[in-house]
């Protein structure tokens, strides 16, 4: 099973959205990515998911879960990321995110 990418602080170390928090948001679907050190996170029950771009394919393009589909799941708190050409991706929407 491939390891979970977690962002490298937690969330008690820093809340985004707090009255602290200068992060830029992005409007990510149903939640707010921030803008740190270059990259994307959201918060994910007790720790942040990193969010790249969108991944390289679609969901239009192929179907996760689907009986065609041989990729490597692996369990991620609500919902399963798969792996494909060595990162992790989710279904978001009508697009897949990197995990």
């Amino acid at each position: 099973m491939t390891e979970e990418v977690k962002a490298e602080h937690t969330l008690t170390e820093h809340t985004h959205g707090g009255s602290d928090c200068t992060h830029e948001t992005v409007q990510h679907g149903d939640h707010v990515d921030y803008l740190h050190d270059g990259h994307r996170h959201a918060a994910h029950e007790d720790h942040y998911d990193e969010h790249d771009d969108p991944a390289e394919h679609t969901a239009q393009e192929h179907r996760h879960g689907g009986d065609d589909c041989t990729h490597e799941t692996v369990p991620h708190g609500d919902h399963v990321d798969y792996v494909h050409d060595g990162h992790r991706h989710a279904e978001h929407g009508d697009h897949y995110d990197e995990h």
